[in-house]
């Protein structure tokens, strides 16, 4: 009990100056630029979008490598069903994973499955990563998404840069690779294309309507093409989480709200030891009345 006493005489009010002014020392610190190199700019991340190429016709004959190792081409996975082409990157840190994860979360509330009404490829915009990944990151997402026989629909290429390129131009892709961080500035979503290659539809985002998805495909695949739709999406290198540098404003946010929930937590325990003294304080002496008989 004393010792909660004598703790508590501490927090006095000039102590408790000290103690916030430190903290906002820290603000004005962290919100300061970061003496660090920089990669990409924002006014180069601000170039970066995913445009909105509808009916675009993708090169069918752009050749890749799928999981297995074998050489293929982009039109195999055409003809027959709609496709949904995800690009992106298997060792990309954040975003890419939020994106399946939210791709397979939206198909397994539909109806269609995979390898039956559709097919999906996933891309990836790295030329060095290898079909040893790509075949990890199928093995986890089939496994994720639980449906069977959907292995025969859903496939995960690497390619050579060429490819990659033209390919990512054609659906309207746009990406950055920053060497410092070895990591792609890129944007989220995927595309649904008809049966013959054309470009129906986007979805940006990393999280996605199901029944939107079911009404894109049922009208991919009788080849028709959809009207634009608003476009936001998440650059995939503002959410770094290997360099700690994320776009300037995000980094000021971050920051300031870090800032706070300290001054607030401060606040809370100068609170808590103010009353906890205030209870042990001996109350102010009642004088004891005298009654006259």
């Amino acid at each position: 009990m004393r010792a909660k006493i004598q703790f508590s005489s501490l927090l006095k009010p000039d102590l408790i100056k000290v103690l916030l002014g430190c903290f906002l020392l820290y603000a004005v610190g962290c919100l300061l630029p970061s003496a660090k190199g920089q990669g990409l700019s924002d006014e180069s991340l601000s170039k970066i979008s995913f445009e909105q190429r509808l009916n675009q016709q993708v090169s069918l004959d752009l050749k890749f490598r799928d999981e297995e190792g074998r050489q293929v081409q982009l039109g195999n996975y055409f003809g027959k069903k709609p496709v949904i082409i995800v690009m992106g990157y298997y060792g990309c840190p954040m975003l890419c994973t939020l994106v399946l994860n939210g791709l397979v979360s939206t198909l397994q509330d539909i109806k269609p499955t995979v390898g039956e009404q559709f097919e999906i490829v996933n891309v990836s915009i790295n030329p060095h990563e290898t079909p040893m990944l790509a075949a990890a990151k199928k093995k986890s997402y089939l496994k994720q998404y639980g449906r069977r026989d959907a292995g025969k629909g859903w496939h995960f290429l690497t390619g050579e840069e060429q490819a990659i390129q033209q390919l990512a131009k054609e659906v309207g892709f746009q990406y950055q690779y920053d060497a410092q961080s070895k990591q792609y500035a890129h944007p989220s979503g995927f595309i649904v294309l008809t049966p013959e290659g054309k470009v129906s539809r986007y979805f940006f985002g990393a999280t996605y309507s199901n029944k939107e998805l079911s009404a894109v495909l049922k009208e991919a695949s009788s080849n028709k093409v959809g009207s634009p739709i608003q476009q936001l999406f998440m650059l995939c290198f503002h959410y770094s989480p290997i360099t700690g540098k994320y776009g300037s404003m995000i980094m000021i946010i971050v920051r300031v709200c870090a800032v706070l929930t300290l001054l607030g937590l401060v606040k809370a325990i100068v609170g808590t030891f103010r009353k906890d003294a205030a209870r042990q304080m001996p109350g102010p002496v009642t004088p004891a009345k005298h009654f006259e008989v």
